[in-house]
């Protein structure tokens, strides 16, 4: 009998997401910083930390925890502090993709809806206040997780892999921190999404409205100008924030289901249903950290002029060096 179709998957996926998601989110976070994308500051400064999360994600999630330590049982990764060391900074590194997503979405929520706040109050400095917060919360919110593990075996005096610890899991306070990280990573993300994009269509509608009244008493070029620009930033807030919901919401819904029911999603073993929805959620929620930089390129041209630049500056360097020294 051969091997699980969902295994084979997972070993061929993993490398290519982190062959692609790395060198993406790295040029990324390259081009934006340059400043040269025709974006504001503070803007900027939420993707580029968006950008910075995910690719975390791709070397802690996917490069050490999914490839290294599956591929290699026996190496200092699995030592089971470095394991849990690796296992905790994963759910920080999760967290920070999710938080940074709704706090880009409520950046322009504020934007399109209260420009006078945003001109006033919403600053920079603010933005990073915003983002350091998150982190540290994040950091904070997660440490249950270095004790939510134990070693899975001992082989000479050292302890080796990770297994969870039925002494947390089972327990009432377990279980509530359990529910408690999957409404702060999932349930509470997605709310606060929906509910800003609401309200920012709410106030869009509204807005078009009145600048159709007033239309006729300004010059059309600066009309055109404001409603592009305003077109742009929300075609960008809605295919981020809602690939993003997509993405994320099978890995939701098997979480949900096999707590409601109480079973346990490795009964059955690798063929069992509740084990291939939870690792096809898994499979797309590290999809979702390589959606952004896709997205940009997709939507924003001067980020595709600019992706084009830094592409080509590495050859344009090596070229100049050998017609100097022919």
């Amino acid at each position: 009998m051969g091997r699980p179709i969902i295994l084979v998957i997972k070993e061929i996926y993993y490398p290519i997401l982190a062959a692609v998601g790395i060198p993406a989110n790295l040029v990324t976070i390259v081009i934006l910083s340059r400043g040269h994308c025709g974006l504001s500051k503070c803007i900027s400064v939420y993707m580029v930390a968006m950008a910075a999360a995910d690719l975390l994600v791709m070397i802690i999630n996917v490069l050490l925890y999914r490839i290294f330590s599956y591929r290699f049982p026996f190496s200092f990764l699995s030592h089971t502090p470095m394991c849990r060391l690796i296992t905790y900074m994963s759910t920080v590194t999760f967290d920070l993709s999710v938080w940074f997503t709704v706090s880009f979405t409520f950046d322009r929520f504020v934007a399109l809806c209260y420009q006078k706040f945003k001109t006033r109050h919403w600053t920079v400095r603010s933005a990073a206040a915003v983002l350091t917060t998150f982190s540290i919360l994040s950091c904070f919110k997660n440490i249950p997780f270095l004790f939510a593990y134990k070693s899975q075996q001992i082989i000479n005096m050292v302890q080796w892999g990770c297994q969870s610890s039925a002494a947390f899991f089972q327990s009432p306070l377990g279980v509530a921190y359990v529910w408690f990280h999957s409404a702060c990573v999932v349930w509470l993300p997605f709310t606060l999404i929906v509910l800003f994009n609401s309200f920012t269509v709410r106030r869009i509608l509204v807005a078009n409205r009145a600048r159709r009244a007033l239309r006729s008493q300004r010059s059309e070029n600066h009309s055109e100008t404001e409603l592009d620009n305003r077109r742009k930033s929300i075609i960008l807030l809605f295919t981020i924030s809602g690939t993003f919901i997509l993405l994320w919401l099978t890995a939701a819904m098997s979480f949900v289901t096999t707590r409601l029911t109480n079973t346990n999603y490795y009964r059955g073993g690798r063929t069992s249903p509740g084990y291939i929805a939870m690792e096809t959620g898994a499979l797309l929620k590290f999809l979702s950290s390589i959606q952004n930089p896709c997205i940009y390129a997709a939507t924003q041209k001067k980020f595709r002029a600019d992706l084009k630049n830094v592409v080509k500056s590495p050859w344009t360097l090596i070229l100049r060096l050998v017609r100097k020294y022919r």
